[in-house]
């Protein structure tokens, strides 16, 4: 951590000026505010990151150091909410790492409707964890536009910590360097212009259901058949990773697919509960007891 001072008339440091990072004590504070206001345990995330976020807000607001902040946050619930936005993770862009939709779009979404048809049932479940401003979940959308069977549906649910993140991601408003390796042909049929940004039509906007969610407090959606949970398990300690993995499992059908980002890869006893489907785009397959074999699984399907 970077700090500079200021003299005192009389010589000497008066005070420093807040750096990249906030000291162990003003991150407790934070936490047991947003524990208490929101029910948000920021104790379960490492803290390296979410420190220099906090810290990015004190700066935001002109503050030298972190009390003022602290006060503020205790009586603003606007800033509460800011704080939150800013502690989650949003940036992305439609169909973000392309080679990862292209084997959704190739194999892994055929097959799951597939299966789906063999098991008499109508409905792909899809769900989108961590999904900040929606590109992830409305690429979904729209793949799931190009390719749904006839007489089959889809369902997609996105969640995200942060309310302010998922008023906007409803919104569907984007500029247009997000809409990053989308075809032209695809801008067109799926986006309107703006001003200077593009508006998703209302149709593909209506098929993803966003809602408040925290995946270190459990999830309670029901079953998913395909689950993306890109670029989130990297903030949290090992421990909580293994506990969201093991959420995770538990939230897949059998024969599910989980897609995780690439920096991410299954720890500790999750590694049991799933089998591999492709180690270069960290596509999993859920086992439906212990550890299988991926091809035998693929050819299941």
């Amino acid at each position: 951590m970077s700090l500079f001072f200021e003299e005192a008339p009389g010589g000497g440091a008066l005070s420093h000026f807040l750096g990249e990072d906030v000291d162990a004590a003003a991150f407790e504070e934070v936490r047991q505010i947003l524990l208490h206001r929101r029910g948000f345990d920021l104790g379960m995330y490492k803290d390296g990151c979410i420190r220099r976020r906090i810290a990015a807000r004190v700066r935001a607001h002109g503050f030298r150091e972190p009390r003022p902040y602290l006060e503020l946050l205790v009586r603003d619930d606007a800033e509460v909410d800011a704080l939150m936005a800013a502690l989650s993770i949003q940036v992305s862009q439609f169909f973000r790492n392309p080679s990862t939709f292209e084997l959704l779009h190739d194999q892994v979404l055929p097959d799951l409707f597939r299966r789906l048809r063999r098991e008499g049932r109508r409905e792909l479940r899809v769900w989108s964890l961590g999904c900040a401003g929606g590109e992830e979940p409305y690429s979904l959308a729209i793949l799931l536009d190009q390719l749904v069977p006839p007489r089959m549906t889809f369902s997609i649910r996105a969640g995200d910590i942060s309310p302010s993140v998922l008023a906007r991601a409803r919104e569907g408003l984007y500029e247009p360097a997000r809409l990053g390796a989308l075809p032209q042909d695809w801008r067109d049929k799926y986006f309107s212009r703006e001003r200077t940004r593009l508006r998703l039509n209302e149709r593909i906007r209506a098929l993803v259901q966003f809602e408040e969610c925290n995946v270190l407090g459990g999830l309670a959606w029901g079953e998913a058949d395909l689950i993306l949970c890109r670029n989130v398990l990297i903030y949290f300690s090992r421990g909580e990773q293994e506990r969201v993995l093991r959420d995770l499992a538990e939230g897949l059908a059998p024969g599910g697919v989980l897609v995780l980002g690439r920096a991410e890869t299954l720890i500790g006893e999750s590694r049991a509960l799933f089998s591999i489907l492709s180690p270069a785009e960290r596509i999993f397959l859920r086992t439906a007891t212990g550890h299988k074999d991926a091809g035998h699984l693929q050819g299941a399907w």
